[in-house]
């Protein structure tokens, strides 16, 4: 992920994850009340418990044995019905508020999309997709609402032990903050780098080990595999090393609230002492003020308990909202009307890419009119795929400008840009899907003829044909059952399918032996005479078919 972007604080990411919940307020407000209303039910069987020894003991409980009894199994029989909705209604929550954030995250990665992924490691994008998002769910059921749970039920209890004696409720309201509210502060203000720390490193290991599995015929053959398993095992010992760091502040953590608890409960009785000997209570009153203040922490441990989970939860948001937050390279621009492109017209143009000082391409001008078919030629890395990117603006440039139909680039409605060209890049990226399903990403509405029209444009239907299951294989993860050649001829039977006006060829011949370069050069002349052609090639026999030719020399652009 993107280290620069500015981390936010605990306060700002909880408010911002609370904001996201505003629908779902009502579903909410059901899962706090049955919340509230089963820790007290579980409080009073509890305490009334109590109130039912006393009652044998012969003491003045302010309730009979009957009344206590009757009391303690109907809040039994309740609390697990009012625990059930509580859970239910929260974990819907949780779970509708997943779906929402993966829907905006998907919608962020297609925005940056493609010149902003490209530099992003994909493990790490699998990662907040996945395991970060599916973290937020314990914020969204365990985190909100115990917060207002725990508020309520003490500020109750407090009120209860208050009407029993005002010291009572003074000394129940001071130990409820420090558990529920000084403790959690503190944690979590030494703990969020922690969790941070951890889910980066999380991610990166993700990255490797996705890097790895995707290169491993590499790694077999050049006999790297000890050196990457070495860095596997050092990848995971780091990961320890962070997760062992949390864990130690969790038990520091649960032993001072731990401590504090007992801390309350022998000040309570302390002080129950000290009021029955000067005849301010009576016996029954103290135990139940003790017994009540000793079984109402649940709520208000959870709360201590929450600064674990939010060193994890705010780490994993961090790393959401910098996805979320982050500036695409290019700004879209909506609409969807058919483009006509008759003349495309490069101004003076000049590029850079970003946190790069030196100018990629400078003083760049070329007119290429309908039905041109150029050649874009020059050295490795001169910019000749990087303005074929510009034309289909994947980057805005920096200076100048480009022109569709005297319509600047920038003011071009994105799906009718994108639908009126088509690439084909030096790899073609094929899905674990089938070959028909992979070639209809071009024309997703196409027919089956359609589809084998096009692999025989590209010369790749008769291979198709020998295959078990034909146009139904399955071409394995990204493509692994097929050669790079057939994996090529399939990129361009997509583009084929698709049938845009501007065809832009990145090497598109460069995993192909020469006479299946003929063959698809042909094809390419012969089905393209009416559509524009923008082809960068190092061979000279793939530029034959373009009766224009540009090099690229010193950062620009020159004509022969």
């Amino acid at each position: 992920m993107n280290n620069e972007q500015k981390r936010m604080s605990g306060i700002k990411i909880m408010a911002r994850l609370i904001k996201i919940l505003k629908p779902l307020t009502p579903i909410m407000m059901i899962t706090i009340t049955f919340g509230v209303l089963g820790f007290l039910a579980a409080t009073a069987v509890t305490t009334f418990g109590a109130i039912a020894i006393g009652n044998v003991l012969k003491l003045d409980m302010g309730f009979t044995l009957n009344q206590a009894v009757k009391i303690i199994i109907g809040c039994a029989i309740l609390r697990g019905g009012l625990r059930a909705i509580e859970q239910y209604s929260g974990h819907y929550i949780a779970f509708k508020i997943l779906a929402i954030l993966r829907d905006q995250v998907f919608k962020a990665l297609r925005k940056l999309a493609p010149a902003k992924l490209e530099t992003k490691e994909k493990g790490n994008l699998i990662s907040v997709i996945t395991s970060d998002i599916e973290l937020l769910e314990v914020f969204y059921a365990h985190t909100i609402a115990p917060i207002a749970i725990g508020i309520i039920t003490s500020g109750i209890t407090a009120g209860v032990l208050y009407s029993i004696n005002h010291y009572f409720g003074i000394i129940a309201v001071v130990f409820y903050l420090i558990v529920g509210l000084l403790i959690p502060v503190i944690s979590s203000k030494y703990a969020n780098q922690s969790g941070l720390e951890y889910r980066n490193e999380f991610g990166n290991t993700n990255s490797f080990l996705l890097d790895s599995l995707k290169g491993i015929k590499e790694v077999l053959l050049f006999g790297a595999g000890n050196d990457r398993l070495k860095t596997i095992n050092e990848n995971s010992e780091k990961l320890n090393e962070k997760l062992k760091v949390i864990k130690e502040h969790e038990g520091i953590i649960k032993a001072f609230t731990d401590i504090t608890i007992m801390i309350a409960i022998i000040v309570t009785l302390f002080t129950g002492v000290k009021l029955f000997e000067s005849s301010t209570i009576n016996l029954g009153q103290v135990i139940v003020s003790v017994v009540l203040l000793a079984s109402s922490f649940g709520p208000t441990v959870a709360l201590s308990n929450l600064s674990n989970n939010l060193m994890h939860t705010f780490a994993c948001a961090q790393r959401l909202f910098n996805v979320l937050d982050e500036v695409p390279a290019v700004n879209e621009v909506a609409g969807n009307e058919d483009l006509n492109i008759d003349y495309i017209d490069v101004r003076d143009m000049e590029f850079k890419y970003k946190g790069r000082d030196e100018v990629l391409l400078k003083d760049v001008n070329l007119n290429i009119e309908k039905g041109d078919k150029v050649a874009i030629i020059g050295e490795s890395g001169c910019g000749k795929s990087t303005l074929l990117k510009l034309i289909m603006r994947f980057w805005d440039v920096e200076k100048g400008s480009i022109e569709i139909d005297n319509n600047d680039i920038k003011n071009i409605p994105t799906k009718a840009l994108r639908k009126s060209e088509s690439l084909v890049s030096q790899e073609t990226f094929l899905f674990n899907d089938t070959i028909e399903n992979n070639l209809k990403i071009g024309k997703i509405d196409a027919t089956y003829e359609e589809v084998v029209e096009a692999a025989k444009k590209a010369s790749i239907h008769e291979f198709i044909e020998t295959l078990p299951n034909r146009y139904k294989t399955n071409v394995g993860e990204i493509g692994s059952n097929l050669s790079s050649g057939e994996k090529q001829r399939l990129g361009i039977a997509r583009a084929f399918l698709r049938n845009s006006q501007v065809l832009i060829l990145d090497e598109p011949t460069s995993n192909l032996d020469t006479l299946n370069e003929a063959q698809i050069l042909k094809s390419i002349k012969n089905e393209s005479e009416d559509k524009t052609i923008i082809m960068v090639s190092h061979r000279k026999s793939s530029t034959a078919i373009c009766d224009k030719k540009v090099y690229v020399r010193n950062n620009t652009l020159e004509f022969n």
